[in-house]
C-alpha cells in the first residue's frame, strides 16, 4: 500500500469537505467517506500512518482518521 497515494486521497477529500461551515461535520463526513468507500486494508494503513504522525497528512485529514480509528474500535 502506497501511504503517500492515501494520504494524498485523505487530504483531496478532506479539501472537499473543508467547505463544510461545520468543521465537525466536514471531519465527520471524510472519516463517513472513508469508512464507506475504502477497503479494510486501505482504512488500516492510513489509521497506523496518522499514528506514526501522519507525514504527508493535513490537519483535517488527521482528524479524520483519528475519528474513523476510534469508530473502528468502538465496534471491536
Amino acid at each position: 500500500m502506497n501511504i503517500e497515494r492515501l494520504s494524498q486521497m485523505v487530504n483531496d477529500i478532506a479539501n472537499y469537505f473543508a467547505a463544510e461551515p461545520d468543521h465537525a461535520v466536514g471531519v465527520a463526513s471524510v472519516a463517513d467517506h472513508l469508512r464507506k468507500f475504502w477497503d479494510p486494508t486501505m482504512r488500516q494503513a492510513i489509521i497506523a500512518h496518522v499514528e506514526a504522525g501522519g507525514e504527508g497528512l493535513g490537519a483535517m485529514g488527521k482528524e479524520a482518521v483519528r475519528e474513523l480509528a476510534a469508530r473502528e474500535a468502538a465496534v471491536r
